[in-house]
Protein backbone atom coordinates (compact mmCIF):
# COMPACT_ATOMS: atom_id res chain seq x y z
CA UNK A 1 0.00 0.00 0.00
CA UNK A 2 2.85 1.96 1.09
CA UNK A 3 4.40 1.41 -2.22
CA UNK A 4 1.55 2.23 -4.49
CA UNK A 5 0.86 5.82 -2.58
CA UNK A 6 4.55 6.98 -3.02
CA UNK A 7 4.32 5.43 -7.14
CA UNK A 8 1.36 7.51 -7.21
CA UNK A 9 2.89 10.88 -5.62
CA UNK A 10 6.04 10.50 -8.17
CA UNK A 11 6.20 12.86 -10.89
CA UNK A 12 5.32 11.47 -14.06
CA UNK A 13 8.59 10.43 -16.15
CA UNK A 14 9.95 13.07 -18.68
CA UNK A 15 10.55 11.57 -22.20
CA UNK A 16 13.54 12.80 -24.43
CA UNK A 17 10.64 14.75 -26.64
CA UNK A 18 9.28 16.59 -23.31
CA UNK A 19 12.61 17.78 -22.46
CA UNK A 20 13.59 18.75 -25.47
CA UNK A 21 10.15 20.65 -26.25
CA UNK A 22 10.82 18.57 -29.85
CA UNK A 23 6.50 18.82 -30.52
CA UNK A 24 7.32 22.67 -30.37
CA UNK A 25 9.73 22.37 -32.35
CA UNK A 26 8.72 20.17 -35.18
CA UNK A 27 5.72 22.27 -35.66
CA UNK A 28 7.87 25.28 -36.49
CA UNK A 29 9.13 24.81 -40.02
CA UNK A 30 5.86 26.13 -42.50
CA UNK A 31 6.23 26.32 -45.87
CA UNK A 32 4.19 29.11 -47.12
CA UNK A 33 4.66 27.20 -51.41
CA UNK A 34 4.59 23.57 -51.52
CA UNK A 35 7.96 23.73 -53.03
CA UNK A 36 10.47 20.77 -51.78
CA UNK A 37 13.25 23.03 -51.24
CA UNK A 38 11.63 25.60 -49.02
CA UNK A 39 12.26 23.39 -46.47
CA UNK A 40 15.41 23.13 -46.74
CA UNK A 41 15.68 27.05 -46.45
CA UNK A 42 14.01 26.98 -42.98
CA UNK A 43 15.53 24.38 -40.66
CA UNK A 44 19.18 25.95 -42.05
CA UNK A 45 17.68 29.19 -41.09
CA UNK A 46 16.05 27.97 -37.73
CA UNK A 47 19.02 25.87 -37.22
CA UNK A 48 21.99 28.94 -37.34
CA UNK A 49 18.95 31.12 -34.84
CA UNK A 50 19.80 28.02 -32.40
CA UNK A 51 23.13 28.26 -32.66
CA UNK A 52 22.99 32.02 -32.51
CA UNK A 53 20.96 31.81 -29.13
CA UNK A 54 23.92 29.24 -28.06
CA UNK A 55 26.57 31.81 -29.23
CA UNK A 56 24.86 34.84 -27.05
CA UNK A 57 23.83 32.52 -23.97
CA UNK A 58 27.98 31.52 -24.00
CA UNK A 59 29.71 35.58 -24.89
CA UNK A 60 27.34 37.10 -22.43
CA UNK A 61 28.71 34.66 -19.59
CA UNK A 62 31.81 35.26 -20.90
CA UNK A 63 31.66 39.49 -20.68
CA UNK A 64 30.66 38.33 -16.95
CA UNK A 65 33.42 36.25 -16.22
CA UNK A 66 35.73 38.89 -17.89
CA UNK A 67 34.59 41.59 -15.69
CA UNK A 68 34.92 39.55 -12.49
CA UNK A 69 38.58 38.75 -13.33
CA UNK A 70 37.68 34.88 -13.93
CA UNK A 71 39.54 34.17 -17.33
CA UNK A 72 39.85 30.35 -16.97
CA UNK A 73 36.17 30.37 -17.89
CA UNK A 74 35.74 33.02 -20.14
CA UNK A 75 38.15 31.13 -22.57
CA UNK A 76 36.43 28.05 -22.60
CA UNK A 77 33.05 29.93 -23.44
CA UNK A 78 34.74 31.83 -26.23
CA UNK A 79 36.42 28.54 -27.31
CA UNK A 80 32.83 26.94 -27.91
CA UNK A 81 31.38 29.92 -29.63
CA UNK A 82 34.72 29.12 -32.84
CA UNK A 83 33.33 25.71 -32.16
CA UNK A 84 29.48 26.69 -32.71
CA UNK A 85 31.40 28.83 -35.94
CA UNK A 86 32.00 25.89 -37.53
CA UNK A 87 28.67 24.65 -36.88
CA UNK A 88 27.14 27.69 -38.68
CA UNK A 89 29.59 27.71 -41.73
CA UNK A 90 29.15 24.07 -42.56
CA UNK A 91 25.72 25.40 -42.72
CA UNK A 92 26.12 27.47 -45.87
CA UNK A 93 27.49 23.81 -47.22
CA UNK A 94 23.85 22.19 -47.31
CA UNK A 95 22.46 25.61 -48.76
CA UNK A 96 24.44 26.03 -51.70
CA UNK A 97 22.79 22.38 -52.81
CA UNK A 98 20.04 24.67 -53.85
CA UNK A 99 20.19 26.27 -57.31
CA UNK A 100 18.99 29.52 -58.81
CA UNK A 101 15.99 27.56 -60.47
CA UNK A 102 15.05 25.56 -56.84
CA UNK A 103 15.29 29.01 -54.81
CA UNK A 104 13.24 31.03 -57.63
CA UNK A 105 10.02 28.87 -57.23
CA UNK A 106 9.58 29.51 -53.50
CA UNK A 107 11.34 33.09 -53.44
CA UNK A 108 8.40 35.53 -53.46
CA UNK A 109 6.84 32.97 -50.35
CA UNK A 110 9.52 34.66 -48.30
CA UNK A 111 8.28 37.79 -49.09
CA UNK A 112 10.65 41.21 -47.20
CA UNK A 113 11.43 38.92 -45.07
CA UNK A 114 15.31 38.79 -44.77
CA UNK A 115 18.34 37.79 -43.06
CA UNK A 116 18.65 41.49 -42.52
CA UNK A 117 16.43 41.59 -39.81
CA UNK A 118 17.94 38.92 -37.30
CA UNK A 119 17.79 40.01 -34.18
CA UNK A 120 20.09 37.47 -32.57
CA UNK A 121 22.81 38.09 -35.25
CA UNK A 122 22.59 41.91 -34.40
CA UNK A 123 23.15 41.22 -30.97
CA UNK A 124 25.69 38.83 -31.85
CA UNK A 125 27.25 41.77 -33.40
CA UNK A 126 26.77 44.32 -30.36
CA UNK A 127 28.17 41.99 -28.11
CA UNK A 128 31.83 41.04 -30.21
CA UNK A 129 32.08 44.59 -30.58
CA UNK A 130 30.49 46.04 -33.79
CA UNK A 131 28.24 48.80 -32.50
CA UNK A 132 26.03 50.80 -34.99
CA UNK A 133 23.18 52.24 -32.93
CA UNK A 134 21.40 53.06 -36.70
CA UNK A 135 20.81 49.22 -36.81
CA UNK A 136 18.20 49.64 -33.76
CA UNK A 137 15.62 51.24 -36.53
CA UNK A 138 14.99 47.81 -38.41
CA UNK A 139 13.72 46.86 -35.07
CA UNK A 140 11.79 49.63 -34.55
CA UNK A 141 8.13 47.83 -34.57
CA UNK A 142 9.15 45.42 -31.81
CA UNK A 143 9.39 46.49 -28.66
CA UNK A 144 10.64 43.99 -26.67
CA UNK A 145 13.37 43.04 -29.28
CA UNK A 146 13.75 46.77 -30.04
CA UNK A 147 14.63 47.26 -26.27
CA UNK A 148 16.89 44.04 -26.18
CA UNK A 149 19.33 45.38 -28.87
CA UNK A 150 18.97 49.13 -26.88
CA UNK A 151 20.99 47.21 -23.86
CA UNK A 152 22.58 45.43 -25.68
CA UNK A 153 23.61 48.34 -27.65
CA UNK A 154 24.79 50.24 -24.59
CA UNK A 155 26.70 47.38 -22.58
CA UNK A 156 30.53 46.93 -22.89
CA UNK A 157 31.14 44.49 -25.45
CA UNK A 158 33.41 41.49 -25.21
CA UNK A 159 35.97 43.48 -26.56
CA UNK A 160 35.14 46.33 -24.19
CA UNK A 161 35.39 43.65 -21.09
CA UNK A 162 38.94 42.41 -22.57
CA UNK A 163 40.45 46.48 -22.42
CA UNK A 164 39.41 47.27 -18.90
CA UNK A 165 40.70 43.50 -17.68
CA UNK A 166 44.35 45.14 -19.51
CA UNK A 167 43.69 48.63 -17.59
CA UNK A 168 43.05 46.65 -14.06
CA UNK A 169 46.11 44.61 -14.71
CA UNK A 170 47.90 47.85 -15.16
CA UNK A 171 47.94 49.15 -18.76
CA UNK A 172 48.39 52.15 -19.50
CA UNK A 173 44.41 52.89 -21.47
CA UNK A 174 42.60 56.14 -21.29
CA UNK A 175 38.96 56.94 -19.90
CA UNK A 176 38.05 57.34 -24.03
CA UNK A 177 38.61 53.54 -24.44
CA UNK A 178 37.71 51.85 -20.88
CA UNK A 179 34.79 54.40 -19.51
CA UNK A 180 33.85 55.58 -23.28
CA UNK A 181 29.97 55.70 -24.79
CA UNK A 182 30.21 51.55 -25.09
CA UNK A 183 27.16 52.28 -27.36
CA UNK A 184 29.63 53.86 -30.26
CA UNK A 185 32.01 51.91 -32.17
CA UNK A 186 35.68 51.78 -30.84
CA UNK A 187 38.34 51.57 -34.02
CA UNK A 188 41.62 51.30 -33.74
CA UNK A 189 43.58 53.11 -31.27
CA UNK A 190 47.09 53.20 -30.23
CA UNK A 191 47.22 52.96 -26.89
CA UNK A 192 44.97 50.00 -27.17
CA UNK A 193 47.67 48.46 -30.02
CA UNK A 194 50.49 49.15 -27.50
CA UNK A 195 49.24 47.42 -24.60
CA UNK A 196 48.44 44.28 -27.11
CA UNK A 197 52.32 44.68 -28.41
CA UNK A 198 53.55 44.70 -24.84
CA UNK A 199 51.02 41.28 -24.26
CA UNK A 200 52.84 39.83 -27.59
CA UNK A 201 56.33 40.86 -26.68
CA UNK A 202 56.36 39.14 -23.37
CA UNK A 203 53.78 36.15 -23.37
CA UNK A 204 54.99 34.39 -20.78
CA UNK A 205 54.76 37.22 -18.19
CA UNK A 206 50.94 37.47 -19.72
CA UNK A 207 50.27 34.37 -20.59
CA UNK A 208 46.47 34.48 -19.69
CA UNK A 209 46.40 37.92 -21.42
CA UNK A 210 47.63 36.35 -24.74
CA UNK A 211 45.75 33.36 -24.82
CA UNK A 212 42.57 35.77 -24.58
CA UNK A 213 43.76 38.17 -27.25
CA UNK A 214 44.34 34.26 -29.79
CA UNK A 215 40.93 33.19 -28.40
CA UNK A 216 39.32 36.64 -29.62
CA UNK A 217 41.15 36.39 -32.94
CA UNK A 218 40.18 33.02 -33.72
CA UNK A 219 36.81 34.42 -32.77
CA UNK A 220 36.78 36.54 -35.52
CA UNK A 221 38.37 34.62 -37.91
CA UNK A 222 35.42 32.46 -37.89
CA UNK A 223 33.00 34.61 -37.60
CA UNK A 224 34.85 35.92 -41.50
CA UNK A 225 34.75 32.56 -42.34
CA UNK A 226 30.81 32.65 -41.89
CA UNK A 227 30.30 35.88 -43.37
CA UNK A 228 32.38 34.90 -46.45
CA UNK A 229 30.40 31.40 -46.54
CA UNK A 230 27.24 33.57 -46.99
CA UNK A 231 28.59 35.70 -49.37
CA UNK A 232 29.73 32.94 -51.86
CA UNK A 233 26.44 30.95 -51.17
CA UNK A 234 23.59 34.40 -52.06
CA UNK A 235 26.25 34.71 -54.69
CA UNK A 236 25.63 31.21 -56.09
CA UNK A 237 22.15 31.36 -55.74
CA UNK A 238 21.18 34.15 -56.53
CA UNK A 239 24.02 36.37 -58.06
CA UNK A 240 23.91 39.84 -58.07
CA UNK A 241 20.09 40.12 -57.04
CA UNK A 242 19.21 42.45 -54.57
CA UNK A 243 18.50 40.56 -51.25
CA UNK A 244 14.41 40.07 -50.01
CA UNK A 245 15.08 42.92 -47.36
CA UNK A 246 15.83 45.59 -49.20
CA UNK A 247 19.51 45.33 -49.44
CA UNK A 248 21.62 45.41 -52.14
CA UNK A 249 22.48 41.54 -51.57
CA UNK A 250 25.98 40.04 -52.44
CA UNK A 251 27.83 43.93 -52.52
CA UNK A 252 25.99 43.76 -48.80
CA UNK A 253 27.71 40.97 -47.92
CA UNK A 254 31.21 41.90 -49.30
CA UNK A 255 31.31 45.56 -47.07
CA UNK A 256 30.70 43.57 -44.07
CA UNK A 257 33.86 41.44 -44.62
CA UNK A 258 35.64 44.86 -44.38
CA UNK A 259 34.47 45.26 -40.74
CA UNK A 260 36.89 44.06 -37.33
CA UNK A 261 35.92 43.22 -34.23
CA UNK A 262 38.78 43.71 -32.91
CA UNK A 263 41.60 45.85 -35.21
CA UNK A 264 44.43 46.23 -33.13
CA UNK A 265 44.44 42.56 -32.26
CA UNK A 266 45.41 42.41 -36.42
CA UNK A 267 47.54 45.33 -36.36
CA UNK A 268 49.74 43.92 -33.38
CA UNK A 269 50.78 41.11 -35.64
CA UNK A 270 53.15 43.62 -37.57
CA UNK A 271 55.24 44.57 -34.60
CA UNK A 272 55.84 41.40 -32.80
Amino acid sequence: MDADLAAASRPPEMSYGQYLGLDQLLAAQNPRSGEHDEMVFIVIHQASELWLKLCLHELTAACNHIAQDDLGAALKMIARVSRIQAQLIQSWDVLSTMTPADYSRFRDALGASSGFQSYQYRALEFVMGAKNPALLAVHAKDVAVHAMLRDRLGAPSLYDEALRLLARRGFALPADVTERDFAQPLGPHAAVEAAWLQVYRNTETYWDLYDLAEKLVDLEYRFQQWRFGHLKTVERIIGHKPGTGGTSGVAYLARALDHRFFPDLIAVRSGV
